[in-house]
Protein backbone atom coordinates (compact mmCIF):
# COMPACT_ATOMS: atom_id res chain seq x y z
CA UNK A 1 0.00 0.00 0.00
CA UNK A 2 1.41 3.32 -0.71
CA UNK A 3 2.03 6.16 1.59
CA UNK A 4 -0.39 7.71 -0.33
CA UNK A 5 -3.32 5.39 0.21
CA UNK A 6 -2.46 5.17 3.78
CA UNK A 7 -2.61 8.96 4.72
CA UNK A 8 -5.56 9.10 2.64
CA UNK A 9 -7.11 5.86 5.04
CA UNK A 10 -6.36 8.20 8.48
CA UNK A 11 -8.08 10.77 6.82
CA UNK A 12 -11.57 8.70 7.49
CA UNK A 13 -13.13 10.20 10.67
CA UNK A 14 -12.74 8.17 13.89
CA UNK A 15 -15.48 10.03 15.59
CA UNK A 16 -18.97 10.16 15.86
CA UNK A 17 -20.09 12.34 12.76
CA UNK A 18 -23.76 12.52 14.03
CA UNK A 19 -25.88 12.25 16.74
CA UNK A 20 -29.65 13.99 17.57
CA UNK A 21 -28.91 14.47 21.25
CA UNK A 22 -31.46 17.34 20.88
CA UNK A 23 -33.88 14.83 20.79
CA UNK A 24 -32.36 12.46 23.04
CA UNK A 25 -32.17 15.05 25.56
CA UNK A 26 -36.08 15.84 24.72
CA UNK A 27 -37.46 12.31 25.42
CA UNK A 28 -36.05 12.42 29.11
CA UNK A 29 -38.85 14.76 29.49
CA UNK A 30 -41.46 11.77 29.87
CA UNK A 31 -39.11 10.29 33.00
CA UNK A 32 -38.32 13.89 34.30
CA UNK A 33 -41.96 15.15 34.42
CA UNK A 34 -42.77 12.89 37.54
CA UNK A 35 -40.24 13.82 39.61
CA UNK A 36 -39.32 17.09 39.05
CA UNK A 37 -40.45 20.80 39.16
CA UNK A 38 -40.66 21.91 35.44
CA UNK A 39 -39.31 25.45 35.08
CA UNK A 40 -38.15 27.31 32.24
CA UNK A 41 -34.51 27.86 31.27
CA UNK A 42 -33.19 31.21 32.45
CA UNK A 43 -32.67 33.49 29.91
CA UNK A 44 -28.97 34.58 29.66
CA UNK A 45 -29.29 38.75 29.57
CA UNK A 46 -26.83 40.23 27.90
CA UNK A 47 -23.70 42.34 29.51
CA UNK A 48 -24.58 45.68 29.13
CA UNK A 49 -23.49 48.89 30.04
CA UNK A 50 -24.09 50.06 33.74
CA UNK A 51 -26.18 52.60 33.37
CA UNK A 52 -24.96 56.03 35.17
CA UNK A 53 -26.96 57.06 38.30
CA UNK A 54 -29.23 60.43 37.71
CA UNK A 55 -27.41 63.43 38.82
CA UNK A 56 -28.51 67.26 38.34
CA UNK A 57 -25.08 67.47 36.57
CA UNK A 58 -25.71 64.38 34.63
CA UNK A 59 -25.24 66.41 31.16
CA UNK A 60 -21.84 67.39 32.18
CA UNK A 61 -20.84 63.76 33.26
CA UNK A 62 -22.23 62.19 29.66
CA UNK A 63 -23.13 63.83 26.69
CA UNK A 64 -26.21 63.07 24.82
CA UNK A 65 -24.91 61.04 22.43
CA UNK A 66 -23.21 58.55 24.69
CA UNK A 67 -26.64 58.02 26.48
CA UNK A 68 -27.65 57.47 22.64
CA UNK A 69 -24.99 54.97 21.98
CA UNK A 70 -25.76 53.31 25.26
CA UNK A 71 -29.52 53.21 24.56
CA UNK A 72 -28.97 51.93 20.84
CA UNK A 73 -26.00 48.87 22.05
CA UNK A 74 -29.17 47.99 24.47
CA UNK A 75 -31.52 47.43 21.87
CA UNK A 76 -29.12 45.91 19.59
CA UNK A 77 -28.83 43.41 22.28
CA UNK A 78 -32.35 42.88 23.70
CA UNK A 79 -33.40 39.02 23.34
CA UNK A 80 -36.51 37.61 21.95
CA UNK A 81 -38.70 35.43 24.47
CA UNK A 82 -38.43 31.85 24.35
CA UNK A 83 -35.31 31.91 21.81
CA UNK A 84 -32.20 29.78 23.38
CA UNK A 85 -28.97 28.34 21.43
CA UNK A 86 -27.78 25.08 22.03
CA UNK A 87 -24.20 23.62 20.98
CA UNK A 88 -24.13 19.92 20.17
CA UNK A 89 -20.50 18.25 19.75
CA UNK A 90 -19.83 14.81 19.16
CA UNK A 91 -16.16 13.74 20.79
CA UNK A 92 -13.71 12.21 19.39
CA UNK A 93 -12.78 9.52 21.29
CA UNK A 94 -8.95 9.07 20.75
CA UNK A 95 -7.94 12.96 19.92
CA UNK A 96 -9.60 14.92 21.97
CA UNK A 97 -11.35 16.95 19.78
CA UNK A 98 -14.90 17.67 17.99
CA UNK A 99 -15.67 16.79 15.00
CA UNK A 100 -19.20 17.10 14.92
CA UNK A 101 -20.28 20.74 15.73
CA UNK A 102 -24.18 21.39 15.57
CA UNK A 103 -25.86 25.06 16.98
CA UNK A 104 -29.61 24.61 17.21
CA UNK A 105 -31.92 26.87 17.45
CA UNK A 106 -35.18 26.34 19.96
CA UNK A 107 -37.40 29.07 19.25
CA UNK A 108 -40.51 27.77 21.61
CA UNK A 109 -42.49 30.91 20.13
CA UNK A 110 -42.58 30.35 16.49
CA UNK A 111 -42.51 26.20 16.91
CA UNK A 112 -39.65 25.16 15.45
CA UNK A 113 -35.77 24.00 16.19
CA UNK A 114 -33.11 24.87 13.57
CA UNK A 115 -29.95 22.98 13.65
CA UNK A 116 -26.74 24.08 11.71
CA UNK A 117 -23.89 21.90 11.04
CA UNK A 118 -20.58 23.56 11.64
CA UNK A 119 -17.72 22.22 9.29
CA UNK A 120 -14.86 20.63 11.35
CA UNK A 121 -12.39 22.12 8.81
CA UNK A 122 -13.77 25.54 9.24
CA UNK A 123 -11.25 28.70 9.92
CA UNK A 124 -11.09 30.14 13.02
CA UNK A 125 -8.70 31.97 14.97
CA UNK A 126 -7.28 30.23 18.43
CA UNK A 127 -5.36 31.94 20.88
CA UNK A 128 -4.40 34.09 18.45
CA UNK A 129 -3.14 31.20 15.28
CA UNK A 130 -5.25 30.01 12.23
CA UNK A 131 -6.83 26.93 13.55
CA UNK A 132 -9.17 24.23 12.27
CA UNK A 133 -12.18 25.20 14.77
CA UNK A 134 -12.87 21.34 16.42
CA UNK A 135 -9.16 22.20 17.33
CA UNK A 136 -11.23 24.59 20.33
CA UNK A 137 -12.76 21.79 21.88
CA UNK A 138 -9.21 19.62 22.04
CA UNK A 139 -7.61 23.22 23.56
CA UNK A 140 -10.29 24.48 26.00
CA UNK A 141 -13.35 21.83 26.00
CA UNK A 142 -16.58 23.01 25.46
CA UNK A 143 -16.04 26.87 27.30
CA UNK A 144 -13.72 27.65 24.01
CA UNK A 145 -15.60 25.89 21.33
CA UNK A 146 -18.72 27.69 22.60
CA UNK A 147 -16.76 31.28 22.81
CA UNK A 148 -15.30 30.85 19.66
CA UNK A 149 -18.81 30.05 17.37
CA UNK A 150 -20.23 32.43 19.19
CA UNK A 151 -16.98 35.01 18.32
CA UNK A 152 -17.95 34.15 14.58
CA UNK A 153 -21.66 34.21 14.04
CA UNK A 154 -22.02 37.22 16.82
CA UNK A 155 -24.19 35.47 18.81
CA UNK A 156 -24.23 33.83 22.18
CA UNK A 157 -24.00 30.21 22.79
CA UNK A 158 -26.76 29.83 25.49
CA UNK A 159 -26.27 25.76 26.22
CA UNK A 160 -24.11 23.28 25.17
CA UNK A 161 -24.20 19.46 25.25
CA UNK A 162 -21.53 17.19 24.10
CA UNK A 163 -21.92 13.39 23.42
CA UNK A 164 -19.64 10.10 22.54
CA UNK A 165 -19.40 7.70 19.94
CA UNK A 166 -20.78 5.24 21.89
CA UNK A 167 -23.59 6.89 22.85
CA UNK A 168 -24.96 7.35 19.09
CA UNK A 169 -24.59 3.52 18.65
CA UNK A 170 -26.57 2.84 21.81
CA UNK A 171 -29.04 5.27 21.16
CA UNK A 172 -29.64 3.87 17.50
CA UNK A 173 -29.83 0.15 19.10
CA UNK A 174 -32.25 1.18 21.11
CA UNK A 175 -34.90 2.61 18.81
CA UNK A 176 -34.43 -0.98 17.12
CA UNK A 177 -31.91 0.41 14.30
CA UNK A 178 -33.12 2.32 11.41
CA UNK A 179 -34.50 2.49 7.99
CA UNK A 180 -32.34 4.77 5.65
CA UNK A 181 -31.32 5.18 2.36
CA UNK A 182 -27.81 4.77 1.66
CA UNK A 183 -26.76 7.85 -0.83
CA UNK A 184 -24.07 5.98 -2.56
CA UNK A 185 -22.08 2.77 -3.06
CA UNK A 186 -19.87 3.13 0.11
CA UNK A 187 -16.74 0.59 -0.31
CA UNK A 188 -13.61 1.81 2.19
CA UNK A 189 -11.22 0.05 4.68
CA UNK A 190 -8.70 0.84 7.28
CA UNK A 191 -6.70 -1.89 8.77
CA UNK A 192 -5.16 0.38 11.40
CA UNK A 193 -8.32 1.18 12.66
CA UNK A 194 -9.98 -2.19 11.99
CA UNK A 195 -12.85 -0.04 9.77
CA UNK A 196 -14.52 -1.11 7.15
CA UNK A 197 -17.13 0.07 5.46
CA UNK A 198 -19.46 -1.46 2.72
CA UNK A 199 -22.68 -0.67 1.85
CA UNK A 200 -24.72 -0.55 -1.37
CA UNK A 201 -27.11 2.18 -2.18
CA UNK A 202 -30.28 2.56 -1.33
CA UNK A 203 -32.83 1.98 1.69
CA UNK A 204 -31.16 -0.77 4.19
CA UNK A 205 -32.19 -1.43 7.97
CA UNK A 206 -29.06 0.19 9.60
CA UNK A 207 -28.27 -1.22 13.30
CA UNK A 208 -26.11 1.13 15.57
CA UNK A 209 -22.54 -0.24 14.88
CA UNK A 210 -24.04 -0.05 10.39
CA UNK A 211 -24.99 3.57 11.69
CA UNK A 212 -22.01 4.82 12.56
CA UNK A 213 -20.14 3.10 9.60
CA UNK A 214 -22.76 5.57 6.77
CA UNK A 215 -22.52 8.18 9.16
CA UNK A 216 -18.63 8.51 8.99
CA UNK A 217 -17.94 7.83 5.48
CA UNK A 218 -16.54 10.10 3.38
CA UNK A 219 -14.58 8.41 0.21
CA UNK A 220 -14.00 4.94 -1.03
CA UNK A 221 -10.68 3.24 -1.34
CA UNK A 222 -10.43 4.20 -4.70
CA UNK A 223 -10.72 7.91 -3.85
CA UNK A 224 -14.54 8.14 -5.25
CA UNK A 225 -17.38 8.59 -2.95
CA UNK A 226 -19.59 12.15 -2.50
CA UNK A 227 -16.86 14.43 -4.06
CA UNK A 228 -17.16 16.87 -1.07
CA UNK A 229 -16.33 14.62 1.25
CA UNK A 230 -16.89 16.35 4.59
CA UNK A 231 -19.46 18.48 3.29
CA UNK A 232 -21.07 15.46 1.45
CA UNK A 233 -20.89 13.27 4.67
CA UNK A 234 -22.65 16.08 6.48
CA UNK A 235 -25.70 16.00 4.21
CA UNK A 236 -25.99 12.18 4.88
CA UNK A 237 -26.02 12.99 8.42
CA UNK A 238 -28.48 15.56 8.81
CA UNK A 239 -30.93 13.35 6.98
CA UNK A 240 -29.90 10.46 9.22
CA UNK A 241 -31.11 12.73 11.99
CA UNK A 242 -34.23 12.74 10.92
CA UNK A 243 -34.92 9.79 10.16
CA UNK A 244 -33.92 8.86 13.52
CA UNK A 245 -35.95 11.62 15.29
CA UNK A 246 -39.13 10.50 13.38
CA UNK A 247 -38.75 6.82 15.36
CA UNK A 248 -38.00 8.48 18.47
CA UNK A 249 -40.79 10.16 18.62
CA UNK A 250 -43.42 7.57 17.09
CA UNK A 251 -46.25 6.29 19.77
CA UNK A 252 -44.48 3.05 20.40
CA UNK A 253 -40.94 4.23 21.29
CA UNK A 254 -42.11 7.03 23.11
CA UNK A 255 -44.40 4.55 25.30
CA UNK A 256 -41.86 1.62 25.76
CA UNK A 257 -38.61 3.44 25.18
CA UNK A 258 -38.27 6.48 27.63
CA UNK A 259 -36.15 4.77 30.37
CA UNK A 260 -33.32 3.52 27.78
CA UNK A 261 -33.39 7.08 26.41
CA UNK A 262 -32.78 8.41 30.07
CA UNK A 263 -29.77 5.61 30.48
CA UNK A 264 -28.47 6.38 27.64
CA UNK A 265 -28.56 10.26 27.96
CA UNK A 266 -26.78 9.83 31.48
CA UNK A 267 -24.13 7.81 30.75
CA UNK A 268 -22.95 9.49 27.55
CA UNK A 269 -24.13 12.82 27.96
CA UNK A 270 -22.52 16.07 29.36
CA UNK A 271 -24.49 18.89 29.20
CA UNK A 272 -24.99 22.61 31.76
CA UNK A 273 -28.72 22.08 31.25
CA UNK A 274 -30.58 21.48 34.47
CA UNK A 275 -32.92 19.25 34.74
CA UNK A 276 -35.69 21.73 34.72
CA UNK A 277 -34.49 22.93 31.87
CA UNK A 278 -34.07 19.78 29.98
CA UNK A 279 -37.53 18.95 31.04
CA UNK A 280 -39.47 22.39 29.79
CA UNK A 281 -37.26 22.39 26.57
CA UNK A 282 -38.31 18.76 26.34
CA UNK A 283 -42.61 19.70 26.70
CA UNK A 284 -41.62 22.41 24.15
CA UNK A 285 -40.18 20.52 21.47
CA UNK A 286 -42.60 17.22 21.95
CA UNK A 287 -45.22 19.80 21.34
CA UNK A 288 -43.85 21.14 18.55
CA UNK A 289 -43.23 17.58 16.83
CA UNK A 290 -40.31 15.68 14.10
CA UNK A 291 -41.47 18.32 10.88
CA UNK A 292 -41.04 21.21 13.20
CA UNK A 293 -37.24 20.10 12.74
CA UNK A 294 -34.80 20.87 10.82
CA UNK A 295 -31.09 21.50 9.82
CA UNK A 296 -28.85 22.77 6.74
CA UNK A 297 -25.11 23.39 7.01
CA UNK A 298 -23.13 27.31 7.21
CA UNK A 299 -22.50 28.26 3.41
CA UNK A 300 -18.56 28.11 2.88
CA UNK A 301 -16.16 27.30 0.42
CA UNK A 302 -13.29 25.32 0.27
CA UNK A 303 -9.51 26.95 -0.14
CA UNK A 304 -7.03 24.18 1.28
CA UNK A 305 -6.43 23.50 4.21
CA UNK A 306 -9.08 25.12 5.40
CA UNK A 307 -13.16 26.00 5.06
CA UNK A 308 -14.12 29.71 5.07
CA UNK A 309 -17.64 30.52 5.68
CA UNK A 310 -18.89 33.12 3.27
CA UNK A 311 -20.09 36.39 5.35
CA UNK A 312 -22.77 37.38 3.43
CA UNK A 313 -24.51 33.93 3.24
CA UNK A 314 -24.18 32.98 6.78
CA UNK A 315 -24.96 36.68 8.02
CA UNK A 316 -28.40 35.92 6.01
CA UNK A 317 -28.76 32.04 7.82
CA UNK A 318 -28.18 33.75 11.48
CA UNK A 319 -30.66 36.19 11.30
CA UNK A 320 -33.54 33.59 9.62
CA UNK A 321 -32.68 31.12 12.16
CA UNK A 322 -30.32 31.22 14.75
CA UNK A 323 -30.65 34.84 16.09
CA UNK A 324 -31.75 35.07 20.02
CA UNK A 325 -31.81 39.02 19.42
CA UNK A 326 -34.89 41.24 18.42
CA UNK A 327 -32.66 43.25 15.77
CA UNK A 328 -31.01 41.28 12.48
CA UNK A 329 -27.49 41.08 13.26
CA UNK A 330 -25.18 43.05 10.54
CA UNK A 331 -21.96 42.25 9.34
CA UNK A 332 -19.82 44.33 11.78
CA UNK A 333 -21.25 41.45 14.49
CA UNK A 334 -19.75 38.55 12.50
CA UNK A 335 -15.90 37.72 12.95
CA UNK A 336 -15.23 35.39 9.75
CA UNK A 337 -11.36 34.92 9.49
CA UNK A 338 -10.69 35.36 5.98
Amino acid sequence: MSRGARRRQRQQPRTLQVFLIIVLVLLTVCVLVKAFFLKAPEQKAAELPAQPAASDTDDSQQSREEQAAQEALRSHLERKGGFYTILLSGLDDDNGGSDTNILVAVDTVNGYVYGVSIPRDSKAIIDGKARKINYAYNKGGTELLADTVSEQLGIPVDYTVSVNLKGFTALVDAIGGVDFDVPINMDYDDPIQNLSIHFKKGVQHLSGADALRVVRFRHNNDGSGYGSEDLGRMATQQKFLKAVAKKMLSAGNILTKIDDYAKIFNQYVDTNLTVGNLAWLGTEVLKMGVDKIDFSTLPNAWKYPYIYLDPTETLTLVNTYLNPYVEDRTAEDLHLPS
